[in-house]
């Protein structure tokens, strides 16, 4: 075959949208056929960050690599893991001496595919660097054409953006962070496969993943309250992007979502 598909799931939220992983990604393995698979596991703990026990969870489900965002680092536990070789990225943007990696490379079958994870600026956490400065970097440093970008960022018009920015040298660029799913899923001029969120892998009938009693009072009130993940069946949200083996261009980029 010519081409290879990449699947990957948005933000997982919680124990809800670890276990809709664990139901659900057999069948779409099965389905889509990937040859790479990757999971957003930023909100996979409690809503808030990711442990190594879950990580290894998802790649014993199949995924080839862990993307994460501005969370990554809410269980502290997890630097070592970080930095332990794994296939795991947190956001490159981020300070020199922090531990884990922004790109990782995975290979299956001749391909090289370069995964990267960064965070937007634009109401983000003000202590990111300039994410489109650090894709040159990387970019620069690169030996393959396929290059897989999660773009963890909160203004669409930064993930737009960015994929505009990355047009012609990125084989996808998808955004994660805002969990709910978009529908401007495009292949751009260039061959960049672009979606602004994939969406989330979480509890369904929630706020973005948590208790919906909990935000609507917040918002009702003012009053600050501790979030918590709902406790709701979880729903399935993500991408399958067919790319050419010998360019590193994308074919096509499809929505998933499985809700029960």
């Amino acid at each position: 075959m010519s081409d290879y598909n990449i699947l990957f799931l948005g933000d997982v939220v919680g124990r809800p949208g670890r276990d809709a992983v664990s139901e659900h990604l057999p069948a779409l393995r099965a389905k889509h056929n990937p040859l790479f698979t990757i999971i957003n596991g930023e909100n996979s703990a409690g809503g808030l960050g990711i442990t190594a026990a879950i990580a290894e969870e998802f790649i014993r489900a199949g995924a080839d690599a862990i993307t994460l965002g501005n969370h990554a680092f809410n269980k502290r536990e997890i630097s070592t893991y970080l930095d332990s070789g794994k296939p795991i990225v947190r956001p490159g943007n981020m300070a020199a001496s922090v531990p884990g990696r922004g790109m990782i490379q995975i290979q299956k079958q001749g391909i090289q595919l370069a995964v990267i994870n960064l965070c937007g600026r634009v109401m983000m956490d003000p202590h990111y660097t300039d994410p489109f400065a650090v894709f040159d970097d990387y970019h620069t440093s690169l030996q393959t054409p396929h290059v897989f970008l999660d773009f963890h960022c909160e203004a669409t018009s930064e993930k737009i953006g960015m994929g505009y920015h990355c047009e012609g040298r990125a084989t996808a660029v998808v955004g994660t962070h805002t969990h709910v799913q978009t529908a401007d899923e495009t292949v751009l001029a260039g061959g960049t496969a672009y979606i602004t969120d994939v969406g989330m892998c979480g509890p369904r009938n929630s706020v973005l993943g948590m208790d919906r009693n909990i935000i609507v009072r917040r918002f009702r009130t003012g009053l600050p309250e501790k979030f918590e993940v709902a406790n709701e069946p979880g729903v399935i949200s993500g991408v399958v992007i067919c790319v050419e083996k010998v360019s590193g261009r994308a074919k096509s980029i499809e929505r998933i979502s499985v809700i029960d």
